[in-house]
């Protein structure tokens, strides 16, 4: 028997078994976003009353957030580098904690020891015959929380994509192994609407053949995707992708062939979809999956020539400040990738980066092209860094325009029902 199989057959143990090793006052980190443990931190909740202040980190939630429930205060508290939707309300009322950082540089937090990682949970495929595992759907900042953790605790899943790239972890760097079977979380397809189709119809007229993207998830990205069958030559940098990116790459419209960093490969650090995606990337030579410290690194971004970057917002005043994570005071996501890329496109050759947004809010009843941002936003993307800003009225060009220009521009894309009241609004607070 190999020294891995030993290890590895000799740490196979119950999740109930492997949890209790988690102590009070543990710093905890969960595998991100699809990537999460499913079967872990729900067993580890079920300790509550032998636990006293156990902090629980992590990214985007999608797993049920049960230490987040209000019983669980003073025996869990969530620590949130994005907000998610089982997490957002302990936020707001004061349960649960946000840290603002840049997505590429939460592995840093972890390396150099601001945020020390006692446990981590996370899930990986079940060994190869030299004993590694892949980190499947979520390298990002995985990938350095087993590495910087005391201890590791992982779901070893059939279910979970083998992913290349830098995404596989030696056998010996897990100490407890818990099998499951239990599906990957999926991220189901967005409906795509009258509003989305037209952004998505702008968005493309700014992606010229041989581009690479970056973009999320969502109704938007997944409409621009739409509007790019007849591009060629497409490639792809980008912190995360999803059923969409995967239909051209069938299609022969994304095939990476003109990159200019990782010629012939999708690069990406996080992957959120459907069984289809998940099953499509395994073992898929075209896709690299690598950590957010390297993905997201501007620096790395930037290497990549006609980089396209298409984020979104909440938010976008006069000035061209972009509130993308909050709302008013509230926290409502986080600052994720948004300004790596931004950045990385500005020195990108022949880059652009792009804030898409729909002109209205609340049922067209707000609307989100602003004279001031509402008060107590925060500003994800300062108005020096934005270049273009489209909406399902039009694009918005900003580089290099004085204020008057950014604003006339801007307005002219905000929703004609608007238009005056923002007009008469900027007369009123920027010239008196």
């Amino acid at each position: 028997m190999l020294n891995w199989q030993a290890h590895y057959n000799s740490r196979i143990v119950t999740a109930e078994e492997a949890v209790k090793n988690i102590k009070s006052g543990d710093r905890v980190v969960l595998g991100h976003a699809c990537g999460e443990p499913r079967i872990l931190p729900e067993v580890m909740v079920k300790r509550a009353e032998e636990l006293e202040n156990v902090e629980v980190v992590h990214m985007v939630a999608m797993g049920k957030g049960l230490y987040a429930q209000p019983e669980m205060e003073g025996h869990f508290r969530h620590n949130g580098l994005f907000i998610g939707g089982p997490t957002r309300k302990a936020v707001t009322e004061g349960r649960a904690d946000y840290t603002p950082c840049f997505f590429s540089e939460i592995p840093t937090l972890f390396r150099d020891g601001k945020m020390p990682i006692d446990v981590a949970l996370v899930v990986v495929t079940p060994p190869d015959q030299y004993g590694f595992c892949s980190l499947g759907v979520s390298v990002d900042y995985t990938m350095q929380a087993i590495q910087s953790a005391k201890l590791v605790i992982a779901e070893v899943n059939p279910n979970m994509p083998r992913t290349y790239g830098n995404s596989f972890v030696r056998v010996e760097e897990i100490d407890y192994f818990v099998p499951s079977e239990m599906p990957i979380i999926e991220l189901p397809k967005p409906n795509i609407g009258p509003v989305e189709t037209e952004i998505g119809r702008n968005i493309a007229k700014l992606i010229d053949d041989g581009a690479t993207l970056q973009l999320g998830i969502g109704a938007i990205p997944d409409a621009v995707l739409n509007f790019l069958t007849d591009k060629h030559d497409l490639g792809v940098h980008s912190e995360m992708f999803s059923d969409g990116v995967m239909e051209l790459a069938k299609n022969g419209v994304v095939n990476c062939a003109k990159k200019t960093l990782h010629p012939g490969k999708m690069v990406v650090t996080i992957l959120m979809g459907t069984k289809a995606l998940y099953e499509w990337v395994n073992e898929n030579p075209a896709v690299e999956m690598y950590p957010v410290d390297y993905v997201n690194d501007p620096y790395v971004v930037m290497r990549n020539d006609n980089l396209v970057a298409i984020n979104s917002a909440l938010q976008v005043d006069v000035l061209g400040q972009v509130a993308a994570d909050t709302l008013g005071p509230v926290q409502f996501s986080g600052v994720g990738g948004q300004v790596d890329f931004v950045r990385g496109a500005a020195r990108s050759k022949g880059g652009k980066s792009i804030i898409a947004l729909p002109s209205t809010a609340a049922k067209g009843k707000v609307s989100r092209i602003v004279a001031l941002l509402d008060k107590g936003a925060a500003v994800t993307t300062s108005r020096n860094d934005i270049d273009y800003v489209v909406t399902e009225y039009g694009i918005a060009a900003l580089r290099g325009k004085t204020v008057r220009e950014r604003m006339k521009a801007l307005i002219n894309i905000a929703h004609p029902d608007f238009r005056q009241e923002i007009e008469d609004q900027v007369k009123s607070v920027y010239f008196k």
